[in-house]
């Protein structure tokens, strides 16, 4: 494989289960970090086509931690969040939701993460 056909190490980290999800959202808020999660199933079309629009928003939001759940791997999780339908992403501070969204809707998802990143950079900066 030459140089330019390497694949770009995926920012987006999969959670195996209960555990690592918990491990993840308690290092997120250790660091005051924002997490971006999208709930998936390997069946629903929809959410396998959001798949490259997720990892290209983990890559330009670097200062956010992306998770993926499957739902039927880690159904705690998807109960303990209240996921309903697929794909749903949820956009989480401090292990709380500050927002959801249910549909693959990249322009609908892109708004309210920039929406959030800017409110986040703009307290940061006056803090």
């Amino acid at each position: 494989m030459d140089r330019q056909t390497r694949r770009v190490k995926s920012r987006v980290v999969k959670v195996e289960s209960e555990d690592s999800w918990d491990f993840f959202i308690t290092q997120a808020n250790n660091q005051g970090c924002p997490v971006m999660v999208q709930f998936t199933a390997a069946w629903c079309v929809p959410s396998v086509a959001m798949n490259p629009f997720f990892e290209e928003l983990a890559l330009r939001y670097q200062d956010f931690l992306f998770l993926l759940v499957d739902v039927d791997e880690v159904k705690g999780v998807a109960s303990k969040m209240e996921i309903k339908a697929m794909p749903t992403f949820l956009l989480m501070r401090q292990g709380a939701e500050i927002d959801k969204l249910v549909g693959a809707n990249p322009d609908e998802i892109r708004k309210r993460i920039d929406g959030f990143a800017h409110q986040i950079h703009s307290y940061n900066k006056t803090t």
